[in-house]
Order: C-alpha cells, then sequence, then structure tokens
C-alpha cells in the first residue's frame, strides 16, 4: 500500500520498493509476515469508509467529501461481507459499537459468525434487498451497477456505502428515499495502519488469509480472485515467506495466524 493511489504510473508487484516513512507502520507483533501484507489494501479501506477518512483527496466521482457515519447502536449490513474488505469491515464495525448483519453465500456463514456477524443473510437462498428493511448502513463491498438495489432496505437518513460506485445509477432515487449515497478512493496512511495494527495486536480484529502464491505465480493468484468466493485477502509471498500452495485448486478453508486460531 505505497502511494497509492499512484494513477498513470507503471505499477506491479515487485520484491523491493522505495516507499515514503509516512505510509508506513511496524507489522504487528504478533502477525506473521504472510498476515501483515493481508491488511494495508483492505484494511485501510475498510477504516477509511467506516471509521476516519484521514485525508482531504475529492473522489472525482461525487461532489461531496465522504464523511464516516457513527456506528455505535447503529445496524449495519456488509454486502460481501467475506471478501477482504468485508470481513475487515464487519469487525471495525463491530468493535465500534455496531449491530451487523453479513450477506455472503453459504459456505461462509460460519466463519463470519466467528468474526461476530449478528446476523447471517445467505444471498444463495434469500435476497437482502427483498427481507431488510429500516437498516442505518449498508456497505457493499461488492459494488459497482447493482449496488441501488439495496437503496429500499435503508432507513429515510440512513446511508449506503459502495466501495466500488462506479456504474452506480441510483442517485435520483436514493434523493427521494432520504439516502445518503458516498465512496472514497482509499489513500495510504502509515498513521491509520499503526491503528489498525493495535487493535490487530490485542485481537480485537482479525486478519483472514485465503491463499497465498509465490511472487513468480502472480498470474495464477489472479485466477484464483477471479473464481470469486474469497475468505479475506490473497497474499502473494516474497523471498523467504513460505507459500501455501492449496490456493491453486478449489477455494482453501481460511488460513488465522497462529495465535489466533480457536479465538
Amino acid at each position: 500500500m505505497i502511494r497509492f493511489p499512484s494513477f498513470g504510473e507503471s505499477l506491479g508487484y515487485a520484491e523491493y520498493v522505495s516507499a515514503p516513512a509516512s505510509d508506513l507502520a511496524a507489522k504487528p507483533r504478533h502477525l506473521d509476515h504472510i498476515h501483515a501484507a493481508a491488511v494495508p489494501m483492505s484494511g485501510l479501506t475498510a477504516w477509511q469508509f467506516l471509521i476516519e477518512l484521514g485525508h482531504n483527496e475529492q473522489n472525482p466521482l461525487q461532489s461531496e467529501r465522504h464523511s464516516p457515519v457513527p456506528l455505535a447502536g447503529k445496524s449495519v449490513m456488509i454486502n460481501g461481507a467475506a471478501g477482504g474488505v468485508g470481513h475487515l469491515a464487519l469487525q471495525l464495525a463491530k468493535h465500534e459499537g455496531a449491530r451487523v448483519i453479513a450477506v455472503a453465500s453459504t459456505r461462509h456463514e460460519a466463519f463470519l459468525r466467528e468474526l461476530g456477524a449478528d446476523e447471517f443473510i445467505d444471498y444463495t437462498k434469500t435476497k437482502p434487498e427483498d427481507d431488510v428493511r429500516d437498516i442505518d448502513l449498508v456497505v457493499d463491498a461488492v459494488g459497482g451497477p447493482a449496488s441501488g438495489r439495496f437503496l429500499r432496505t435503508i432507513r429515510r437518513g440512513g446511508a449506503l456505502f459502495p466501495i466500488f460506485p462506479l456504474g452506480f445509477a441510483g442517485h435520483d432515487e436514493a434523493a427521494d428515499r432520504g439516502v445518503t449515497v458516498s465512496a472514497t478512493q482509499v489513500r495510504s496512511s502509515g498513521d491509520q495502519l499503526a491503528k489498525l495494527a493495535r487493535l490487530l495486536d490485542s485481537g480485537e480484529v482479525r486478519v483472514a488469509v485465503d491463499s497465498t502464491y509465490p511472487l513468480s505465480e502472480a498470474a495464477v493468484a489472479h485466477e484464483r480472485a477471479e473464481a470469486g468466493h474469497i475468505q479475506g485477502k490473497i497474499v502473494l509471498a516474497v523471498g523467504d515467506a513460505i507459500a501455501d500452495q492449496s490456493g491453486q485448486a478449489g477455494v482453501p478453508s481460511v488460513q488465522w495466524p497462529p495465535r489466533m486460531r480457536g479465538h
């Protein structure tokens, strides 16, 4: 999560990179490097959407500045709750005192309940937009044109945060319903990573790794991402980090840091 976003520059995966000190934070003491590597992109995305924006860069897709909303005592529904951003957003919302409804497919239920979901909706059996009403905040970690379907689940005065807002076409409906639709572009932040590190070290927030691949097999990791139904993050292992090759076939079980298992 270095100099992100870097529009117009050549980007890629590398073993070594120079970095502004302000983008960096010390690795959480109780996480190995694989799990620490899974945190920055998704963790900062969830943090800046839900807790603290932390920068003044304008989102070019909307005229107003994104503002996180108070979560204590509120109801929050997270679509795509098992993915990289979703599973961390769930935990941060719980940390802030929200009641959380997690939306994902069948196989993720035990995983999400372990992370603290108060309610689970299996979207393969139930459409949340048909059954849920009066939610204070919907975080759509999937995003895209389909985000508008969640507007009917939100109370007047509530909010919809699509993590991927491109293609959203429901602004008129949102205005009619009195719902705020807002997104932001995540930015690098060493200060916020340090705050996340404290929550990870305390065990209040956990990061899950879906699968790992050696740097030389980045293309295979992308194929895994394209297959979907991910639990947590996919990690590329560099140097002496040991890659778990189970990620190359099917969907592996989630990998927790050693000290976190069973908690």
